[in-house]
């Protein structure tokens, strides 16, 4: 799923790349995108793209006053192209779920396309004159950039749930999901399973400095990749999200898993919970 990094990269390409430039057809392979009907998708044709923004992992183009907001899901991706297809798209076919052509001032025709892989079809997009008519961004707590120290341990401090659920919590904190929530706690030699209310003044502000840190650096690398190139540039800085059975590149050990129904995480048991291996749930049940 794209996070926070991810989101803010594409919001930034948009920017370079859309904003100037005005709306031209809108095309719709995939009814079930749609989750607003008022105003009409129609109604973006021939409005100027005046900004792009994030909103936790909601990307959100401005268009005169309306935006265009997508959440991507766990499959989902925007892909742009210098050279869109004239004819408009068959609906139900491929991964193609909405396409936006531009005309720009330059006169270029280029477009993007919101695609989705897989099978489970959870990309969403809405069409609203305030992006906090959207339900989830609406509830979404502080933005993981934004939130300072104190505010960070005052938040940590009204849950009892384990640090790893906090940090994806998108109520409790707006744009880490998986995998950057992963790479976070490795870095800050925490536990998955440790509790945050009751998580020490000292390693509370190692854990920020570590989400600082973590986030910061995948920014960086993001701005300025092609939209393409994104997915591999994340892929690349990760040390234990997705490297389960590979060695941990600080200390040594293996990679490790825990399971869930549709989810996992991954952890090394020695840079993180002092050598003890986390029960995998999944496995657990398998073994019975």
């Amino acid at each position: 799923m794209p996070e926070l990094p991810e989101v803010e990269a594409l919001a930034e390409f948009l920017r370079e790349h859309a904003v100037g430039a005005v709306v031209g057809r809108v095309d719709v392979a995939a009814l079930s995108v749609l989750k607003t009907f008022d105003p009409p998708i129609t109604a973006l044709q021939g409005r100027d793209v005046t900004g792009a923004a994030r909103f936790g992992k909601h990307l959100a183009l401005d268009c005169s006053g309306l935006w265009l907001v997508t959440h991507l899901s766990r499959g989902g991706w925007l892909r742009w192209t210098d050279n869109p297809s004239a004819a408009p798209p068959k609906p139900g076919k491929g991964p193609l779920a909405l396409r936006v052509h531009f005309f720009t001032p330059e006169g270029a025709t280029p477009a993007f396309d919101l695609t989705e892989a897989g099978t489970k079809k959870r990309l969403a997009v809405w069409l609203v004159h305030d992006p906090r008519e959207v339900e989830g961004i609406a509830r979404l707590g502080p933005d993981a950039l934004a939130v300072t120290e104190p505010e960070f341990a005052a938040l940590l401090s009204t849950t009892s749930a384990r640090i790893k659920n906090a940090l994806v919590d998108q109520s409790l904190l707006a744009g880490v999901g998986n995998a950057y929530s992963d790479e976070i706690l490795h870095t800050a030699k925490i536990s998955p399973f440790a509790t945050s209310r009751t998580l020490p003044e000292d390693q509370v502000h190692v854990l920020y400095d570590a989400m600082r840190s973590v986030l910061t650096d995948a920014v960086d690398r993001s701005l300025g990749q092609d939209a393409a190139r994104l997915k591999g540039e994340k892929r690349s800085g990760m040390r234990v999200h997705a490297r389960t059975g590979l060695p941990c590149p600080v200390c040594g050990d293996t990679v490790r898993e825990v399971s869930f129904a549709e989810k996992s995480f991954q952890y090394c048991a020695t840079c993180q919970t002092g050598g003890k291996v986390l029960a995998d749930r999944r496995m657990s049940r398998l073994l019975k």
